[in-house]
């Protein structure tokens, strides 16, 4: 899970970008992992987070805000990034400010349930199988649990008595998170929690820890056109309210705030 200073657990933090503020339009670049930012579009794609058709324009009329038809989009229109962490959003009621992860982490989260839900989890496999160590604890851990990870998309077995071995990985995630460490830290949960805990909750950690290896990380600069994308799923989202972890994906900022804080109609 994403901490407030860009760590991730599991090893894989985003990092923050310190000394950097303001406001920006969202535009081209990398970010903290090394992807591109064309690695990410490529990703959005892939999971059906992706700009409209017409997203040149969008981008072109993200300067010229309208509220109109905002009472079909509860979370408004983007207005720009803050420290490239937060989507900063406008709506009737005022500003909306989004945590990128968060609400990226949920979306994936549930589409990757409604998926298992249905028996339609699609799986990538990997182009050859990776290796990865394993400590004593999460060897076992596999031996006992290869069905529940194949039943989320995550083909894996032993080689040897301390290494692991990934075969496959959910369509929705692969390429976006690293197979080893996901692997990992999934064995841990499954150790710390599946003797006393059923199947399907089981299941839906196995789907939480995905969900958040593979969501848009901090310092990923989103286009206006991206940035809309990611409000428009949130909306269609169940409990898109929190990450699956428990934290904030948005806070509403009324416009009465402003109005008190630069005393206006005194």
């Amino acid at each position: 899970e994403e901490s407030a200073s860009g760590a991730n657990r599991g090893g894989g933090g985003e990092g923050g970008k310190g000394g950097r503020g303001g406001w920006e339009l969202g535009r081209s670049g990398g970010d903290a992992s090394g992807r591109s930012a064309e690695a990410w579009r490529r990703m959005f794609s892939d999971s059906g987070f992706s700009p409209a058709a017409e997203s040149a324009e969008l981008d072109a009329a993200a300067g010229d805000f309208s509220l109109d038809g905002a009472d079909d989009e509860p979370l408004g229109r983007a207005i720009g990034m803050m420290h490239d962490i937060y989507i900063v959003a406008e709506n009737r009621a005022g500003l909306v400010v989004i945590d990128m992860h968060a609400a990226h982490e949920r979306i994936l989260f549930e589409a990757l349930k409604r998926a298992a839900d249905a028996g339609r989890t699609r799986t990538q496999p990997l182009l050859s199988p990776q290796r990865t160590p394993l400590t004593p604890v999460q060897a076992a851990t596999l031996r006992e649990n290869a069905e529940t990870l194949a039943a989320v998309g995550v083909e894996a077995r032993l080689a040897g008595d301390d290494q692991g071995e990934i075969l496959a990985a959910p369509l929705e995630i692969a390429g976006r998170a690293d197979p080893g460490r996901l692997l990992a830290e999934m064995l841990d949960d499954l150790a710390e929690f599946g003797a006393s805990e059923r199947a399907a909750v089981l299941r839906d950690r196995a789907l939480s820890t995905m969900a958040c290896h593979a969501a848009v990380r901090a310092n990923t600069r989103l286009s206006a056109a991206e940035m809309n994308a990611l409000l428009r799923q949130m909306e269609s989202t169940e409990r898109s309210g929190a990450c699956n972890h428990g934290r904030p994906c948005w806070q509403q900022i009324d416009r009465a705030y402003f109005d008190r804080m630069f005393r206006r109609g005194r």
